[in-house]
């Protein structure tokens, strides 16, 4: 895809925790409309790298611009940079106490710009958008599926119509058809909303399936970064582990029309 307009910017992004460096030197770019994905192992700080994103995290060093602006410093500026965010975390984090409406209504009442009756219409229509049915509203976390509480937390995500979409691992957890049919719907989703998506993945399959690019974590820096053809050409000890063996080797298989 074209390069266009960079709505995030890392530039020279450190973090530490005590005398432990996760990332050093970190410099990344995310174009409208794209998908990046991050991969690394364990401890690479895949999600450490997207709670920055969000200003949820601030780094030991370094710059973060998200919209153009820099996210540290005016409360203000940065609420109303994650009103235009949304964010899917790892295993949903749907909140157990509140029905599956109250979780999806949630985003929308914190805001205090609409009305109950409005704020109704919204949740049907974002439980529709993913397809759930309405006579699931007044049930609790507790009474869903693996598949059902990731729909549902997409819902949430995507409650206040976001430009920028953030997914933590959005596979994990479910089996292959389910986590198939949800490929399948973010992918219909940023075709038809012209979403920009940053996504930590550790699933083959998912990562091939909506990826663009690929920035690859790993010895605390950015090891490798393009389009999945670009990264499986790096000279990389864990890119050859991670693509080159026998679970990626049947993921590109399954995707060889890249």
């Amino acid at each position: 895809m074209m390069a266009g307009e960079c709505i995030i910017e890392v530039e020279g992004l450190y973090t530490r925790y005590g005398n432990h460096v996760v990332h050093e030197n970190i410099n990344l770019g995310v174009h409208r409309g794209e998908v990046l994905a991050l991969v690394g192992g364990s401890g690479s700080g895949k999600t450490a790298l997207m709670r920055q994103m969000l200003g949820l995290e601030k780094p030991a060093q370094g710059k973060v611009r998200v919209f153009g602006l820099p996210l540290y410093g005016d409360r203000k500026k940065l609420q109303d940079m994650r009103n235009r965010c949304g964010v899917l975390f790892q295993k949903g984090a749907l909140f157990s106490a509140l029905s599956v409406y109250d979780n999806v209504a949630l985003p929308m009442r914190e805001l205090r710009a609409l009305d109950e009756g409005m704020i109704r219409k919204l949740v049907m229509l974002k439980l529709k958008m993913v397809d759930i049915d309405i006579k699931h509203a007044t049930k609790m976390p507790a009474e869903l599926s693996g598949g059902m509480i990731k729909r549902i937390a997409l819902a949430r995500a995507m409650a206040l119509d976001p430009e920028l979409l953030f997914l933590d691992e959005p596979t994990a957890g479910l089996d292959p058809e389910l986590s198939e049919a949800f490929v399948k719907l973010i992918q219909t989703m940023r075709q038809e909303l012209t979403l920009t998506i940053v996504m930590a993945t550790h699933d083959l399959d998912t990562l091939v399936a909506l990826s663009d690019r690929i920035a690859v974590l790993a010895e605390q820096r950015i090891v490798a970064l393009g389009t999945l053809p670009e990264v499986l050409k790096t000279n990389h000890s864990f890119v050859r582990n991670f693509f080159c063996g026998e679970r990626g080797k049947r993921s590109l298989e399954n995707h060889s029309n890249i």
